[in-house]
């Protein structure tokens, strides 16, 4: 079974166990008319590249960092969050190349980026806070590992990450318990992540595509 099915059967088993507690939960709230909520964020990852030949969600990176909401309306808020995100793709599967007879025997890439998503969201602290939004990345630092077999020399320095990447993002904070929220999340690249590629290997365009899995404390 592939990791990104196992994380759909998760998702759905939270869903289904914690949406029978809403009605227990709903007298932990005191309704409030305020403006501003902040909280922290921690989870995971769960990224590929696409166009690599390779598209299956098995680079797990840390996701952390904390959001602040603005209400304009009961129930419509933008939101801001200041993340450090891990990205990237590994195998270590035999993965077809472009070149005849030539496989990827290994492939490891990490991308570390300060990210910056701005989402305009249905907001229900009873309930869940659902939206929809971009995100501003930031690459703090990167690696590329591949080795072939037959072997091919591939210098990565020649083919660098963008410094920058903008996603489209959407997903939601499904209500657990008391201030705990789980994140469930959807971003890819809206444009390439880096302007060349060892062409005899891979498409031109690469993007970031990945899975977004943690939790949320929402301060009252």
């Amino acid at each position: 079974m592939k990791l990104k099915h196992i994380i759909i059967i998760v998702i759905l088993f939270l869903f289904a166990s914690f949406g029978n507690n809403t009605n227990a939960q709903s007298n932990f709230f005191v309704e409030e008319n305020k403006t501003f909520y902040g909280g922290l964020l921690a989870g995971f990852n769960f990224a590929t590249i696409d166009n690599d030949n390779f598209t299956q969600y098995n680079k797990v990176g840390i996701n952390a960092g904390a959001v602040v909401y603005i209400l304009f309306t009961n129930h419509l808020a933008a939101s801001m969050e200041m993340l450090y995100s891990e990205k990237g793709r590994v195998s270590h599967d035999l993965v077809a190349t472009g070149i005849q007879g030539v496989n990827f025997t290994e492939i490891h890439t990490t991308l570390k980026y300060a990210e910056i998503p701005i989402m305009i969201n249905y907001f229900d602290r009873k309930q869940g806070i659902f939206g929809i939004g971009l995100s501003y990345c930031r690459l703090i630092n990167s690696s590329d590992y591949m080795t072939t077999d037959p072997y091919v020399y591939i210098d990565p320095t020649k083919y660098p990450f963008n410094k920058e990447d903008i996603e489209l993002l959407i997903g939601g904070q499904l209500h657990l318990k008391n201030n705990f929220y789980l994140t469930i999340r959807f971003q890819i690249s809206v444009a390439e992540i880096r302007n060349r590629v060892p062409t005899d290997f891979y498409p031109t365009e690469q993007y970031n595509n990945l899975w977004v899995l943690r939790l949320m404390y929402l301060f009252k």
